[in-house]
């Protein structure tokens, strides 16, 4: 689906940056995957999008695994391998260091200051990338009020959530959500 001359070094570039902004987690990033993906570049539709995040998530292993698949959608084998590795190595390299600038500074209070501050922005990460996956995956009204009512559930009650996901899962399985 996508125009590029070369959608390798797109992949390399995008996932590259994306990487060094994804504080958390690859799925605190996803809003700015899909904004890429779906309305920048056009290699995915928003139906398509949500697909692959929901393959990625069923799948064992990283959360990273949309990278490959969008990657994979793009171009290929190749693309799969560009865009995974795109997305780990910048993000590998840079813990590293800053790992390892930790270790030196562990008498001062600057690495606590910083690591406060980022629970606040994965929180806020995380909540958008909820929010993009409702848009692009609800597109009925009791699709809409299925996942308000889940959210509030899981916001208020201790319930677990794995009976939010099979009851959302049954609802699918049934016809009601679509």
């Amino acid at each position: 689906m996508s125009s590029d001359s070369n959608p390798i070094w797109s992949l390399a570039w995008t996932f590259g940056s994306i990487s060094l902004f994804a504080v958390g987690s690859a799925n605190s990033a996803i809003p700015e995957m899909h904004r890429i993906a779906v309305d920048v570049h056009h290699w995915m539709t928003d139906k398509q999008f949500a697909d692959a995040f929901a393959i990625s998530q069923l799948s064992p292993g990283p959360n990273v695994l949309i990278v490959t698949l969008i990657g994979y959608a793009v171009a290929g084998v190749a693309g799969a391998l560009v865009a995974t590795f795109a997305m780990c190595v910048p993000t590998a390299t840079l813990a590293y260091c800053v790992s390892h600038l930790l270790r030196r500074s562990s008498d001062s209070r600057w690495p606590a200051i910083i690591q406060a501050a980022f629970v606040p922005l994965s929180i806020g990460l995380m909540a958008a990338t909820g929010w993009v996956l409702a848009l692009t995956s609800d597109r009925t009204w009791v699709a809409y009020l299925t996942t308000a009512i889940v959210a509030a559930a899981a916001v208020a009650t201790r319930l677990n959530p794995l009976w939010l996901l099979l009851a959302g899962g049954l609802l699918g399985f049934a016809g009601v959500i679509g």
